[in-house]
C-alpha cells in the first residue's frame, strides 16, 4: 500500500510567527498533536508537536514565543507514492510518530504512526516502529 493510500489530507498549517499559544488553542481545537510550519507557498519549514511546547516552550510564556522559535527543522518526510512499508521504516528509524509527506516540495499531507495501525495487514510494522520509537526520545 501506498503512502497516499494511508496519509491525511486535513493539513493545518501555521506560519513561522504565529505564537505558541496560538498553536496550542489550535491543537486543541483540531485535535491534533502536530502542526506543519509552512510558507505561503505550502513549503513546509518545520513542525511543531504538542511535547514540544510542553518541553522546549514551557520555559517562558508561551505568549512570548512564535512556532520559529521551537519547532524541529530537519524534516524527515515521506513522499505519496513510498510504500507504506519504508513509511514506518522511516517512522521506525528516525523514532518519530509522524511524517510530513511532500510532493515536488510541497506539503500534501501528513502520515501517523496511527495511520498505519488501523490498517490490520499493518499492525505487526506499526508494533515495530512504535518499540523503536519509544526507545528514546523522539522528534516528532
Amino acid at each position: 500500500m501506498k503512502v497516499k493510500d494511508l496519509m491525511s489530507t486535513s493539513i493545518v498549517c501555521v506560519r513561522p510567527e504565529t505564537s505558541l499559544k496560538q498553536i496550542a488553542s489550535l491543537m486543541k481545537q483540531e485535535n491534533i498533536g502536530a502542526i506543519p510550519i509552512c510558507t505561503d507557498r505550502n513549503e513546509i519549514l518545520g513542525i511543531i508537536t504538542d511535547r514540544d511546547i510542553v518541553l522546549r516552550g514551557m520555559s517562558s510564556s508561551l505568549e512570548n514565543q512564535t512556532a520559529e522559535s521551537i519547532m524541529s527543522r530537519n524534516i524527515v518526510y515521506a513522499t505519496p507514492n513510498m510504500n507504506s512499508h519504508d513509511a514506518a521504516l522511516l517512522l521506525s528509524k528516525n523514532q518519530v510518530r509522524r511524517l510530513p509527506v511532500l510532493e515536488n516540495g510541497k506539503l500534501v499531507g501528513i502520515l501517523a504512526l496511527a495511520d498505519i495501525a488501523r490498517k490490520p495487514m499493518y499492525i505487526d510494522e506499526a508494533g515495530d516502529a512504535l518499540n523503536s520509537i519509544s526507545k528514546i526520545n523522539n522528534l516528532y
